[in-house]
């Protein structure tokens, strides 16, 4: 509940009410905070995408040729819990904005610890500063990847008609920063080693702060205000929570032990503990949050019904995103170990193929909002959107194994894989776009603040999937086809299954259903 109306005006309050943002049109038509922000995202974007792009290379290339050594299907699952790390930490990141430090110094915090963690990696002393590193990375990016965005949004008053064109715009910086990043990273990995790509990743994240810090005046007091802070009277209920929320992580750690000892034939932890650990909190989450939804007396009866429809949704996403993010793990193996690595004569880093998504997102992303806008009601309904999506994702890993099973032996061309993520990237502006317009229309009124949590779940359960299948996964790099065909198949599978609740779904978010296509939201 926010606070009394007696209260003093917030700053949001003082800058609508002087009109400032409101007239400042001089960033391209819009508020000048928004070139602030978007030159923070493209910047923290580039360290991100950067860094990811050689994470894997770098987990399991033998010591003596500069990486940590570790067998093939650790550093898989440790790449794609580290992506499922960083959507959990979302969740924390958007709580901690909203309860008690405000959004602009999440972002500011979040900026100085992924700075932190970039420059513990790119320090040459062993696997604990590396560890430590991807940790620190993991835990700023949740702190600043949620506020960011909604900071876009303080910028514009409810009914100023420049809001999409603004996200659009900002969109746009997302994806600048994610094509640019595997190019220079891996360049820099080319000339310098893993520790110089890393620090090409610090520098950045320090341009990220700068255009953060010399721009917070362009703001206006955006992000100031802790928009929900907590109140005395509810700190015993938080503690409470709290407690509960450990009494669950020490639960799920001890499973995790007791899974990871059997399967190692001691008491044994390590890595493989952790991706255990953080796969099984992945999973109890969004299971968690929709039993509190579900049961909660602040929820109505047509309340309750729209978030029933929700569940295959949040399903189907969790199943795109297990297939779309493994960019960064089986992918990036593929790509290392199967690929022809030679481009119109030029020999290329394998990293330089992540940069094909946000390329082609770049180029299609105009094309699918005006598709939408074009076919207007006669378009498809929400649900066979989000079927689409997952159809194509498992279709791209069904071309995938079966280009690799013609090869045979042999290498296969640069073009399989590029095609791949041309059939993702089409999936993914079928589903993504819409993800976060059907998760604000769904969710209960006493849950609206929550929905942006909810559907970050959806990416961190699916990568938490990926993580135990690359785990379980023996010699990835001789069973590549059967690997892709059998993920490829049985989503299609259950794709068909999701088709099939399509007209149930519709039925149950009719009423509400006002989705415009714009750019992609989830990266």
């Amino acid at each position: 509940m926010r606070p009394s109306d007696s209260r003093p005006p917030g700053p949001k309050e003082r800058r609508i009410a002087s009109g400032s943002n409101a007239t400042d049109t001089r960033f391209f038509g819009h508020p000048l905070g928004l070139m602030t922000l978007f030159g923070t995202e493209f910047w923290e974007r580039f360290s991100y995408y950067g860094m990811r792009a050689i994470l894997l290379y770098y987990l399991t290339d033998a010591i003596a040729d500069g990486g940590l050594g570790l067998a093939p299907e650790t550093g898989l699952a440790i790449t794609a819990i580290y992506g499922s790390s960083v959507y959990l930490l979302s969740v924390v990141g958007g709580w901690c904005a909203d309860r008690l430090i405000g959004a602009r110094r999440s972002i500011l915090y979040g900026g100085v610890v992924i700075a932190i963690g970039h420059v513990l990696l790119s320090v040459p002393a062993g696997p604990g500063y590396s560890y430590s590193g991807i940790v620190a990375v993991a835990i700023g990016t949740g702190l600043l990847k949620p506020n960011v965005s909604s900071l876009v949004g303080e910028l514009y008053e409810r009914d100023d008609d420049r809001r999409d064109s603004g996200f659009s715009i900002f969109y746009m910086g997302i994806n600048m920063g994610s094509l640019a990043a595997p190019f220079v990273v891996g360049i820099a990995r080319s000339i310098g080693g893993f520790h110089a790509g890393f620090v090409v990743a610090a520098i950045g994240m320090a341009f990220a702060l700068v255009f953060f810090v010399l721009g917070q005046a362009q703001l206006r007091g955006a992000g100031d205000e802790v928009m929900n802070p907590i109140r005395r009277e509810e700190r015993p209920q938080v503690l409470r929570s709290a407690l509960a929320i450990g009494a669950l992580i020490l639960v799920l750690g001890i499973v995790a032990l007791v899974v990871t000892s059997v399967k190692a034939g001691e008491l044994a932890f390590g890595p493989e503990g952790i991706v255990n650990l953080i796969s099984y909190l992945a999973f109890a989450a969004p299971i968690l949050y929709f039993t509190v939804m579900l049961r909660s007396p602040k929820v109505t009866t047509p309340e309750r019904s729209r978030m029933l429809a929700y569940i295959p949704l949040f399903v189907a996403a969790m199943l795109f995103w297990m297939i779309f993010e493994q960019a960064s793990s089986s992918l990036s193996a593929f790509a290392a170990s199967k690929i022809h690595l030679n481009f119109a004569g030029v020999t290329i880093q394998p990293e330089f193929f992540q940069s094909v998504n946000p390329a082609l997102i770049v180029l299609f992303a105009p094309v699918f909002a005006w598709l939408w806008i074009k076919l207007g009601d006669r378009g498809p309904s929400t649900a066979v959107k989000f079927g689409i999506g997952l159809a194509m994702a498992s279709l791209s890993f069904l071309f995938l194994s079966a280009m690799t099973a013609l090869a045979g032996d042999a290498k296969v061309s640069s073009w399989v894989l590029v095609g791949t993520y041309l059939i993702q990237t089409i999936g993914e502006l079928c589903l993504s776009p819409v993800g976060l317009a059907a998760t604000t229309l769904l969710a209960p009124a006493a849950f609206r603040s929550q929905a942006m949590a909810l559907w970050f779940l959806a990416p961190a359960a699916g990568q938490a999937i990926t993580a135990q299948i690359v785990s379980a996964t023996a010699d990835l790099a001789d069973n590549f086809a059967a690997y892709f065909g059998t993920i490829g198949l049985i989503t299609l599978v259950l794709t068909g299954g999701f088709f099939l609740l399509t007209p149930w779904i519709t039925r149950h978010i009719a009423e509400g259903e006002q989705v415009v296509g714009v750019a992609p939201a989830g990266r």
